[in-house]
Formats: C-alpha cells, sequence, structure tokens
C-alpha cells in the first residue's frame, strides 16, 4: 500500500511544476509580443513610424514648435499633460496614435510625415 503522505507530496510538486511550466509559457508570449509587436500594428503610417529610427535633435525642435505650447518647453505639463517618461506610460504606437488623432480635446491633429514622427518618438524617449 501506497504512502498517503508521499501521495500528497508527489501531488503538490506536479501542482508546483504545472505552475511553473504556465509562468514560463507566458512569459514566452509575453516576450515574443514584445519583440515582434511592429507587426501587430495594423495601421501602416503607425508602422511605420514606430520602425524607423529617429533623430532626438529633430524630435525636439519638431516639440518646441507644435507642442511645447501646451505640454511646457521641459514637457513638463501646462494646458497638456507631464510628457515626462510618457514612454514608460504609453506604447510607441500609441502615442502615435494619440499625435496623429487628436482624440482627447483639446488637443489638436498633427499629421506629421513618419520620419518625424520617429524623430518626435526619440525626443520623447530621452525625456526623464
Amino acid at each position: 500500500m501506497t504512502d498517503p503522505s508521499s501521495n500528497a507530496a508527489a501531488k503538490k510538486d506536479q501542482r508546483q511544476w504545472l505552475s511553473i511550466a504556465v509562468a514560463l509559457v507566458l512569459m514566452a508570449v509575453l516576450l515574443f509580443f514584445s519583440l515582434f509587436k511592429g507587426i501587430f500594428i495594423r495601421d501602416p503610417y503607425v508602422r511605420t513610424a514606430v520602425s524607423l529610427k529617429g533623430s532626438e535633435e529633430k524630435g525636439s525642435r519638431l516639440f518646441r514648435m507644435n507642442c511645447a505650447g501646451c505640454h511646457g518647453l521641459e514637457a513638463q505639463g501646462l494646458l497638456g499633460p507631464n510628457l515626462q517618461q510618457v514612454t514608460n506610460r504609453r506604447t510607441d504606437a500609441e502615442l502615435v496614435k494619440q499625435v496623429i488623432s487628436g482624440r482627447t480635446p483639446p488637443m489638436p491633429r498633427f499629421q506629421l510625415e513618419e520620419q518625424e514622427m520617429a524623430d518626435l518618438l526619440a525626443y520623447l524617449h530621452n525625456l526623464e
């Protein structure tokens, strides 16, 4: 006859291994989507803008000309929200969609060239 305590221990081990396996699969899925998120963006403008390498210097000029009036010269927020560390709170695709849609009034819509949008994203990534 088998020992009931060894049966319970074996079942506990099986549950632990199953939990570990599920956690590893979930981490692998998250890693896959984070690495390949660009291929899942449907809008060709957004997909192109987030795939280009931007210039922080050019993005800074674009920001000062188009955004600083509402977001402040240091992106600290005025009429518009504070954009310091915004790339920690929003994905590049979300930021591009916000800029081109102006979906939170009173923000106007901006339709920059894809490279200009990449430049603006490079600037936003370097805000601290």
